[in-house]
């Protein structure tokens, strides 16, 4: 994969693997559209359509995981060409089809290839830079997702009044673009070759199966909890408003300042004070800013409440994505990174299927202050819960012959415990 890029610069297969994700989520906006075509087109009903909905969801758990060892086994360039040819088709079958059964089985086939891509673009990040610059390497990966983001609800905006399969072909062609994109212009790479005597004795004793590793779960099930406040806010902001008196579109206006704030901000990331906090204390950082702008969502009966505090919680999921990425990518033993990343990936597999649940029915019960104060309150206690994280990590740290990995943490933003 090339040198490891040092002293601040990244490398150009960085850039380029940003660039190339920035154009695939151009077209990343027909999911949102899926059970309105299944509703509209094949006139099914919506408990239906969200089935249909739910059952892609599941698919993707499964797919973040083939994803992880595919990344590993068959090399990050492949998988990633492999993920993204796959979601192509896939979508061009639910343009294509004729009947709810066709739909639903594309659906399904979609969610098996969705998250294929994902581990290994962020295990190729993990392998192209060094410790040091993992956290803005991974914090740039979120901001290129949010320009492209951006430019999405654009699109969206057009073809959906056109005709909503048009959605369908417009994402396949993003995928297929990235894919060449990734294919011509990234280096390409081989898996990590190992002698199989030393393979065996290394897993015996360190365990490189990430199921196994305790500190990885601990991270799993906080991130979990995490993707839940996050997909929330992406589910229930529009919904809130509307119960408030405002448009639901506003929705798409406070989206757009969120990726315009964690575009502008990524410098924060370079401060010193901040970069030389430790993976938990940056963490609870993130999740206390976090939960002040939800409590401000709470609070805002207006939209100019709602955009301050928009900007309040953006500063906080900028500082919580990059860190936590960089600190599963450093517990990884070597070979692993892939395997690793994708078991923490499944976080949002988890929190995709309860999020639009949870966030429905407090609505419909309790209302958009409960709601809001009550996600606001989950990111103070995922705060708290990083004195646990801490403890863990110091363990690890100071008895690595009884770890699971070989590798170390990173436990300040570029220095691994020595």
């Amino acid at each position: 994969m090339g040198p490891k890029a040092r002293g601040g610069r990244l490398p150009r297969t960085v850039w380029l693997l940003l660039a190339a994700r920035a154009i695939n989520r151009l077209g990343a906006f027909s999911l949102s559209f899926l059970a309105v075509l299944i509703s509209t087109d094949f006139g099914a009903s919506v408990a239906t359509a969200g089935l249909v909905s739910a059952a892609f969801g599941l698919a993707t758990i499964p797919s973040r995981l083939a994803g992880g060892r595919l990344a590993d086994h068959l090399g990050r360039r492949r998988t990633i060409v492999l993920g993204l040819t796959g979601c192509a088709v896939a979508q061009l079958g639910i343009a294509a089809a004729q009947s709810l059964t066709a739909v639903a089985i594309f659906a399904v086939l979609l969610g098996l290839v969705f998250e294929l891509y994902e581990p290994p673009s962020q295990a190729m990040i993990a392998d192209c830079v060094g410790p040091a610059d993992r956290v803005r390497a991974y914090s740039l990966l979120n901001a290129a997702l949010a320009v492209g983001g951006m430019g999405a609800g654009l699109i969206a905006t057009g073809l959906g009044r056109w005709d909503l399969r048009w959605l369908f072909v417009a994402d396949a062609l993003s995928c297929l673009a990235c894919a060449v994109i990734i294919r011509l212009v990234l280096p390409g790479d081989r898996p990590l070759r190992r002698d199989p005597t030393v393979l065996r004795a290394s897993e015996r004793s360190v365990g490189i199966k990430p199921w196994r590793d305790r500190t990885l779960l601990l991270l799993l099930g906080c991130g979990t909890v995490s993707a839940l406040v996050y997909l929330q806010v992406m589910m229930a902001l529009p919904l809130s408003l509307a119960r408030r008196g405002m448009r639901p579109a506003d929705a798409g206006v406070l989206f757009t300042v969120s990726a315009l704030t964690i575009v502008v901000a990524q410098p924060l990331l370079r401060l010193r004070r901040l970069a030389e906090l430790s993976a938990p204390a940056a963490l609870a950082l993130g999740h206390v800013v976090l939960a002040a702008g939800l409590a401000g969502y709470a609070a805002a009966h207006t939209l100019t409440g709602s955009l301050v505090a928009t900007v309040v919680w953006s500063l906080g999921d900028l500082v919580i994505l990059g860190r936590s990425y960089a600190l599963v990518a450093d517990l990884a033993p070597p070979g692993g990174t892939g395997r690793y990343l994708a078991v923490y990936g499944i976080s949002w597999g988890f929190a995709g299927v309860a999020a639009p649940i949870a966030g429905t029915q407090i609505l419909e019960h309790a209302g958009p202050a409960f709601l809001w104060s009550g996600l606001a309150a989950t990111s103070l206690a995922l705060a708290a819960g990083q004195i646990l994280v801490a403890r863990v990590l110091a363990a690890r740290e100071s008895a690595p012959a009884e770890g699971i990995s070989t590798t170390r943490p990173a436990l300040r933003d570029g220095t691994r415990a020595q």
